[in-house]
Order: structure tokens, then sequence, then C-alpha cells
């Protein structure tokens, strides 16, 4: 019997898809959130979670980055969809020992966040456990035609990134080997920022949108699975910053890995047609085509992306 490292996250979220029942429900499962029709506009609904030991440790992050990083995460997963974030419902599990400022502070930090994001917290729940888990339950809305869903890729759209690559691994990498220096890049690490503003500008140009949560290289494979297409992307088009470079360097690993496999940058990845190319700013790093390859495009040589981004379950980058 296979094990859950064996299939990953795509798979269980394959295993429990199933087509909506009610005709509400225009986006179910697959999608960065649910979109879901009410008698006026649309309410775009996400759920995502911080694990102590997984996507934070105490030692690196302050209470404050904590509670920050537990909101802006699931922001961007309604910016991504086109929607403006409202409501957060908030789980948590603690443990007993934990310190009362601690809490307090976590809390600071995801009141610092909604202030910055415009949404407020209603509600939640918590208990007891061995060590900290936060859930945040975001609600939102969409306004008027600004929906952005992976599949509404086109053949000829040009691909477009809000920013820099490859940010969150190479944070994670320099704390894990003790790296002195290299702050701004740390700090994107420890407090990656939405881009809700960003992204509802961006809306009603763009034929399909995803945040970079899991590595650049997956959320291409989603909009290109979803839109039942391929794309080519220019290497050498991928931002990466300079301070990502140095710290690639140090450690013997590939910069272009960390931007395409690693995850945790919150960027924008989105597909926008010729025509609408003065209404949206953004760098350039590749096009959508009418094949079902991925394939990774430098100078004269080209070869097929076949590896994922980050996994939660499987992933050993």
């Amino acid at each position: 019997m296979p094990q859950i490292k064996d299939i990953g996250e795509i798979g269980l979220i394959k295993r429990i898809t199933r087509p909506p029942k009610d005709k509400a429900i225009l986006v179910g499962i697959g999608d960065d959130a649910a979109v879901v029709q009410m008698k006026e506009g649309f309410q775009v609904l996400t759920t995502d979670c911080l694990v102590e030991g997984d996507h934070f440790r105490n030692d690196w992050f302050t209470p404050e980055q904590i509670g920050m990083k537990a909101i802006e995460i699931n922001v961007s997963d309604v910016a991504a969809m086109g929607g403006r974030p409202k409501f957060a419902l908030v789980s948590l599990v603690l443990p007993n020992d934990l310190q009362v400022d601690f809490f307090d502070r976590i809390y600071d930090g995801m009141w610092k966040a909604c202030d910055r994001n415009s949404l407020e917290i209603i509600g939640g729940n918590m208990a007891h456990g061995n060590f900290i888990v936060i859930s945040i339950t975001l609600i939102g809305e969409i306004e008027g035609n600004n929906c952005t869903l992976r599949k509404g890729a086109q053949p000829g759209d040009s691909l477009f990134v809000s920013g820099c690559l490859g940010n969150g691994r190479a944070g994670l990498r320099a704390y894990q080997n003790n790296l002195q220096g290299f702050n701004k890049t740390k700090n994107k690490y420890l407090e990656p920022k939405a881009r809700l503003a960003y992204a509802l500008k961006i809306a009603p140009y763009a034929h399909a949108m995803i945040d970079i949560s899991d590595g650049l290289a997956s959320e291409i494979r989603h909009i290109c699975n979803q839109s039942h297409l391929g794309a080519n992307i220019f290497l050498d088009q991928i931002p990466i910053n300079d301070e990502v470079r140095e710290i690639a360097r140090i450690l013997g690993e590939n910069e272009y890995d960390y931007a395409l496999y690693g995850g945790e940058d919150f960027e924008l990845l989105y597909a926008v047609s010729e025509e609408n190319f003065q209404h949206v700013k953004g760098i350039f790093i590749g096009k959508i085509i009418n094949s079902p390859e991925i394939k990774l495009i430098y100078n004269d040589s080209e070869e097929e992306i076949k590896r994922t981004g980050y996994d939660h379950f499987s992933n050993d980058f």
C-alpha cells in the first residue's frame, strides 16, 4: 500500500477532488482559493496553516513574524484569484507551557498584517498540542469580472512574474547554514508580503494567475495542466537578485533551482495576451504554447521541466 510520501500533496488533492454539486460553487478544490456565487457578486475562500518545525522555527522567527506570515500567505492566495480579503478565522494549537507573551506577540503580528491588507479577525478556535500550529481561513470578495483562475491561459499568452524569485529558498538555506549577513534575503523569507494591490491591478487583464508559493516550476505546471497547454520558459529571463546568487555560490548550489523548485516567494505568475500588455507591468519570463510540454530554454538549448516544486509530503529538494 502506498504511503502519503509516495503520492505527495498533488496526489492527495486528486484523491479528494470531486465535481461540485452546488451550482453556486464556481471554483472548488484545485485552485489557490474557492469561489462561490452569492446573490450579489462572488465570495472567495481559502485556508492555509503554519506548523512549528516545518514552516517556522522559534530561533529564527520572532512571534510577530510568525503571526504576520500566517496571514500574508493566505492573503496571497486570495490575491491570486483577483480577490480582496475581508475576514479571517484563526485556529491555534498551542503547548500548555507556551508563554502568554509569546501568544500575544503572535497576534500582534497577525493584526499588523490584517491592517496592511484591510481585513479583520472575526473568530476561530484554540486547542492544546505539543507544538504550535496556526491555521487561517480567509474570506474575501471578487469584484466584477476580476476572477483569475489557473485554467484560463491561451496559446500565445506571455507569462510574467511580479518580482524576483528564489528569495524564500535562499533565505532558508542561509539560516540552515548559519550564513552571516544577507539580511534582505533572510527578511524576505521571514516576512513575505502578499502582492495584493499588484494583483488587483493585474486581475482585469490576466487570463490566468497563481501565487508562487511552491516554486515557479510547480506553478507553471498548475496553469498549464489546468489550461491543457504547455509553456516555454526562458531561463535567463527569470529574475534573481544578487544576494540570492551569492548565497547559491557560497553553498555550491544553483540559484535557478531556488527559483524553480524552492517555493515561499509569494510573488505572482500570470498569463496575459499581447493586446493587454499596455495594461500590465511585470517581468516577462516565457510564453504559453499549444503543446503539452513545459520547456526550459537557454541560449540554443532546451529541456523539458519534469520536476515539480516544493511538496509538503514528498519534497526532498
